[in-house]
């Protein structure tokens, strides 16, 4: 396999916004990236990190590449391994998102996403003829191991022999967070930083007056370039979890990538669509996929978690939980205290209880 290639800033594409801002996106994993930031000479740098960031995350947790780290884990024999600070704490925040969500998020079904035809970068799988048995066995389920037989102790990692870890959750948040916080931390004096990756959002730094503009669809986020519902992000995170995205043909059946770890199935609740905010992007992105999880409890899931969220259903009806905003162009309500506490390895992961 040929070694992957270094993302460039000649791929990025400048946007046209008001100083003193500079804007940029450009395709990455599978999505776009997104990067705001003020004042407008900090663009370049900003630029150069997410494509920094965005190489590490190709080359350490994804399922598709032969040469990621966690790839190579999935190769290898069950017990405990030795994996890299950057992969124990991505590890450890999609642990810590499965021990928060009651297990509706849950990195071990991975070997259900592989089952599906999942097993390579999305944009390939309409290439690919399926035709495994349309309900494939199930891996994880109620009085199964699953999350719960994964462990990470430092830089020590223990799973199951066969165990397929999928880090898409919360991985990509983690990512869009730590983008944020580097650009943030090297800003000339004043200044802030909107990064997107692929409608995963972190702000870091000073908000614009009012907050970051972000525009909602009822399929994925879109910022400042699309018209919808605006919602003005001050801190920490958004992001949206849709069932109307990365969805494929799988042996005669439509399917999408949000399992529910108790059947082994996709998810089939009423909701297409869920936003959360919350105080980072990680938490957001994991309650927003374990809202559509939940199906019919999502409300009441949600509502206890104190997040403001917007649930759509497949008929386009709307519900609005923990102060979002019903109308107009408004700043989201600061979201609680993070869920996901500070994994010991680097200041970030872990879990609160």
């Amino acid at each position: 396999m040929a070694a992957l290639a270094p993302w460039t800033s000649a791929s990025w594409e400048r946007s046209e916004v008001p100083e003193p801002f500079g804007a940029a996106e450009r395709p990455a994993i599978g999505t776009t990236a997104r990067v705001v930031v003020w004042p407008s000479s900090a663009l370049e740098p900003a630029m150069a990190t997410v494509d920094d960031e965005l190489t590490l995350l190709d080359q350490e947790v994804s399922r598709f590449r032969p040469g990621s780290e966690l790839a190579r884990m999935a190769t290898e024999a069950g017990g405990t391994k030795v994996v890299s600070e950057r992969l124990a704490e991505a590890v450890s925040v999609a642990l810590a998102a499965a021990r928060w969500t009651g297990g509706r998020v849950d990195p071990t079904v991975g070997n259900v996403l592989v089952e599906l035809g999942y097993d390579r970068d999305f944009s390939l799988l309409a290439q690919v003829a399926r035709t495994p048995p349309a309900r494939p066995k199930r891996t994880t389920g109620p009085g199964e191991a699953g999350w719960r037989s994964v462990t990470i102790d430092g830089r020590l990692l223990r799973a199951p022999e066969g165990t397929v870890i999928d880090l898409g959750a919360t991985a990509k948040a983690l990512a869009a967070e730590r983008c944020a916080e580097s650009i943030s931390c090297n800003l000339p004096g004043r200044g802030g930083v909107l990064v997107s990756l692929g409608g995963d959002i972190s702000v870091a730094g000073e908000p614009p007056a009012g907050g970051w503009p972000v525009m909602l669809a009822d399929h994925h986020l879109l910022t400042l370039s699309a018209p919808g519902p605006i919602v003005r992000l001050t801190a920490g995170g958004l992001a949206t979890s849709s069932v109307t995205v990365r969805r494929w043909r799988h042996a005669g059946l439509e399917v999408h990538h949000i399992v529910d770890p108790t059947t082994g199935r996709p998810t089939e609740g009423p909701w297409r669509t869920v936003s959360v905010a919350a105080a980072t992007c990680a938490e957001a992105n994991a309650a927003a996929t374990a809202a559509i999880v939940a199906g019919g409890r999502a409300e009441a899931w949600l509502a206890a978690t104190g997040l403001p969220g917007r649930l759509v259903t497949h008929g386009g009806q709307v519900r609005l939980l923990g102060g979002w905003p019903g109308t107009g162009d408004w700043p989201l309500p600061a979201p609680p205290p993070p869920r996901l506490a500070p994994w010991p390895g680097t200041g970030r992961g872990g879990d609160r209880d």
